[in-house]
């Protein structure tokens, strides 16, 4: 029988989270146990370089950054004769489109970073075909494994009525998700009986509970188990400028929940198992297709948990099986 492979996994966020969420999905679910034994290990943020690190293959799930770059060198030097693999959890195009002003530096950067290790990972075919257009990863060295959680909690929700009246945003509070567009597109919603249930924390929570202003149907929950949030909504908006995967679209179309996207990125491959794109980045656009939400509800077919565990376990099965052959 074949020996099984050690695996540590390198973090540098232990922050509750969709990263955080993953690696416990990759370190209890017994298709992954099947692959290898799974270690986490939290690590500085620019100091990557730990040594005695016991490990058949390492995977980054760093943020790669310019201070980082001389850790994860150190990394490289140590562990010279082991495989390493990234995971970009945290880069995308409409990231890059949004947020980056020097294109050729931030270019340098991925090609840096990318260059020490044997495999890269993107999250989705949208990040991994932009990562293959910009050049960034060496040749041969880009796989594209979907991330998966434990999606039992949400399998076993009832499905919701027809009737659409408790509308849900799920996500932390800040530029990225949307939520800033999404308040005003609601309040222009003429249904008294319709609410908007905001369910995380953030940077930006002061200012949305100022756009929501005087309107009683938006509440503000803080942050609870995505379970206990699905429970509450009978669908799902995700209006994010950029989003590398978006783990909240599998988890409400594995609770049943009808789904709005806003196409950007990652988000876009939802469409495939039942998510609604919304074209247009605006707000008489986002309340038009809130409208059609509400007064014309759709059932989805529920994403089977099954399915969604299979992709990633198939990819990463497929890496291993590769790393294995070389």
């Amino acid at each position: 029988m074949q020996e099984l492979l050690k695996i540590v996994h390198l973090i540098d966020d232990q922050s509750p989270g969709g990263v955080t969420r993953y690696l416990e999905f990759i370190a209890r679910h017994p298709g992954m146990a099947a692959m290898a034994r799974h270690e986490i290990l939290p690590v500085g943020r620019t100091r990557a370089a730990r040594a005695g690190i016991d490990a058949d293959v390492i995977v980054s799930h760093l943020t790669l950054s310019w201070r980082g770059i001389p850790g994860l060198m150190g990394l490289r030097a140590l562990y010279a004769g082991t495989p390493l693999i990234h995971v970009e959890h945290s880069y995308c195009e409409r990231f890059a489109a949004a947020r980056v002003t020097r294109r050729r530096r931030f270019h340098a950067l991925l090609r840096c970073g990318y260059a020490l290790f044997d495999r890269v990972v993107a999250v989705s075919a949208q990040q991994g075909a932009w990562l293959a257009r910009t050049g960034c990863v060496p040749e041969g060295r880009l796989s594209v494994i979907p991330p998966c959680v434990a999606l039992d909690p949400m399998a076993s929700l009832p499905a919701p009525d027809s009737a659409i009246r408790r509308i849900g945003a799920i996500g932390r509070l800040d530029a990225q998700k949307g939520f800033d567009l999404l308040i005003p597109a609601f309040r222009a919603l003429p249904f008294p009986d319709v609410r908007l249930e905001i369910f995380g924390n953030g940077p930006q929570r002061a200012a949305l509970e100022a756009l929501a202003g005087t309107d009683q149907r938006i509440t503000f929950h803080g942050h609870v188990a995505p379970e206990t949030a699905l429970a509450r909504c009978d669908a799902v908006v995700m209006p994010s400028r950029w989003e590398p995967f978006g783990l909240v679209a599998t988890e409400a179309l594995a609770g049943g929940r009808p789904l709005l996207v806003s196409g950007a990125d990652g988000l876009a491959g939802h469409a495939a198992d039942g998510a609604l794109q919304v074209p247009e980045f605006t707000e008489p656009r986002w309340t038009r297709a809130l409208n059609d939400l509400v007064t014309r509800p759709v059932r989805i077919r529920r994403l089977a948990r099954e399915t969604a565990e299979a992709r990633t376990l198939t990819g990463w099965m497929d890496l291993l099986e590769g790393l294995r052959a070389t």
